[in-house]
């Protein structure tokens, strides 16, 4: 990856700031929708995806919703509603559109490098969650996008789906499994570095490493002139553009603060940071071939659902558990620890005291966590794994999560954990906060960022181009269920992610 030099002044169309999959994605759309458009991207670390966008950051699940049970809340009167795990599905059908449009048009090699066929699995035990587990399934299967999911409560069935999970499992307490063979893998970091070697071989595209965005300043004629500090030789650049796109994963709070804008006004971040027990035993790795999803604990962030997760890493299998959550002021893994109290404004105290209040389960739950011996974390990987041993796994740090705190009318503030756009009123300032699905579903999120924020995203040429990145474009694939089940057998032919794909990826 080159580093360009920064100049005195530049003055690009369009300003990326961070170099993870957001600005990344966003970059070939717009290039690709015009190829007369000039970009410049700064990164404060000297290389791409060294924050969320790396695998060892996040847990590499394709998130589509099939085996993730926070996505598909039980409600007080004890039906399951299914509205969220539908929109994520189909976003990330949109996103495997996508990334077969990257591979067809040679911006990506081979599918293999980035994406793989792993199944996606639900697994809960004792009566309540068996439960529970049953009525997510028939809501589920009622549509299209989650058909040739299976369920079953025979311990024999699900030993020969998951058989690790089930060695030593005491044979009287009662367990359920639901099983989607179309689940995905995602080496998120690979994907993102393909896409910025394309854009970089693009003319008008540069990307600035260890750079670092200071301030901002919007002028009369709605333009933006920013600031940026070289970190290396602490030179200070002025950068004028029509339009700044803020995706810097837990560093955008701060960011959109700097902006001004009203529309960023209120908003603070709550930072949660995580870790994996990576198993060092390739006799155990080989012996389990699944994303396997559980229920979190009561009171436990939506990112901390656990799960015992098949990955391939860099062309090697590996197997991790986690994540563990803990407590960080850091809004990035290499952040600072002044990043929280620094984020704290008049306009912001009020919602965040107010979330504070109303989320004291989660405290009191992550001063657990942060508390840990490895005996603990052993103990919550033998709910999944009876037979493991400490020896046969290392703990490591996972990525640095910034979970969406908002004002609310009736209660002050409220914690939020999905993913959050704020658009400034003109368009020409747009920053994505929050953490999961996250980068599962970065297509749609950039094509609406598009749309609200480029007017020649209305035009027939535009339109004409969108329809060339996504076939599907301007249809819903939830609602349409012939054009989802075409839709779905094309990438799934693309991105070689059909059965004998998997069988020869997985099978010793």
């Amino acid at each position: 990856m080159i580093t360009k030099k920064s100049s005195k002044t530049i003055a690009p169309d369009v300003v990326l700031i961070g170099a993870g999959i957001m600005s990344a994605t966003l970059g070939v759309l717009l290039k690709k929708l015009n190829p007369a458009i000039s970009i410049s991207i700064f990164e404060r670390l000297d290389r791409v995806t060294a924050e969320s966008s790396d695998p060892w950051n996040n847990a590499g699940t394709g998130h589509s919703a099939f085996c993730e049970l926070n996505y598909t809340p039980q409600l007080e009167d004890g039906t399951v509603d299914t509205k969220k795990a539908i929109k994520i599905a189909e976003s990330f059908e949109v996103s495997k559109e996508f990334w077969a449009y990257l591979v067809e048009n040679d911006i990506i090699d081979s599918p293999d490098a980035f994406i793989h066929n792993i199944p996606h699995l639900s697994f809960v035990w004792g009566d309540d969650n068996v439960e529970y587990l049953k009525k997510r399934y028939d809501g589920l299967t009622k549509h299209h996008l989650f058909h040739g999911m299976e369920y079953t409560e025979d311990k024999s069935e699900i030993n020969s789906w998951i058989p690790l999970v089930m060695e030593g499992r005491d044979p009287d307490i009662q367990v359920a499994a639901t099983k989607m063979d179309l689940g995905t893998d995602v080496n998120f970091g690979t994907l993102t570095k393909f896409m910025f070697e394309y854009l970089e071989k693009q003319e008008g595209v540069a990307l600035y490493l260890n750079h670092e965005v200071d301030d901002f300043d919007k002028k009369k004629d709605g333009s933006w002139v920013i600031e940026v500090k070289d970190r290396a030789t602490r030179k200070t650049s002025k950068v004028q553009t029509k339009f700044v796109f803020i995706g810097a994963g837990g560093g955008s709070l701060p960011l959109l603060e700097k902006s001004n804008i009203p529309e960023g006004k209120g908003f603070g971040g709550f930072p949660v940071s995580g870790q994996w027990l990576v198993c060092n035993n390739q006799e155990i790795i080989e012996k389990h071939q699944a994303k396997v999803y559980g229920k979190a604990s009561v009171g436990s962030p939506p990112m901390s659902v656990p799960h015992l997760d098949t990955r391939m890493i860099d062309g090697k299998k590996a197997l991790l558990f986690g994540p563990y959550a803990g407590f960080s002021t850091k809004f990035l893994k290499n952040g600072s620890f002044l990043d929280l109290p620094l984020s704290i404004k008049l306009d912001n105290i009020r919602p965040m005291l107010a979330a504070g209040i109303h989320n004291i389960p989660l405290t009191k739950y992550l001063i657990d966590q942060v508390r840990q011996s490895p005996q603990d974390r052993l103990e919550a990987l033998k709910d999944y794994l009876p037979e493991a041993k400490l020896e046969d796994w290392d703990l490591e740090m996972a990525g640095q999560r910034v979970q969406v705190i908002k004002k609310d009318k009736k209660v002050g503030g409220v914690l939020e954990f999905g993913t959050e756009m704020v658009t400034a009123a003109d368009g020409s300032l747009a920053a994505l906060l929050g953490a999961s699905p996250g980068a599962s579903t970065a297509v749609s999120i950039m094509l609406e960022l598009i749309q609200k924020c480029f007017k020649e995203a209305r035009s027939d040429e535009w339109q004409a181009e969108f329809k060339k990145i996504i076939p599907s474009f301007g249809e819903s694939l939830s609602k349409n269920a012939e054009l989802a089940a075409k839709t779905r057998a094309r990438t799934t032919e693309i991105l070689e992610l059909g059965a004998s794909h998997y069988s020869e990826e997985f099978t010793a």
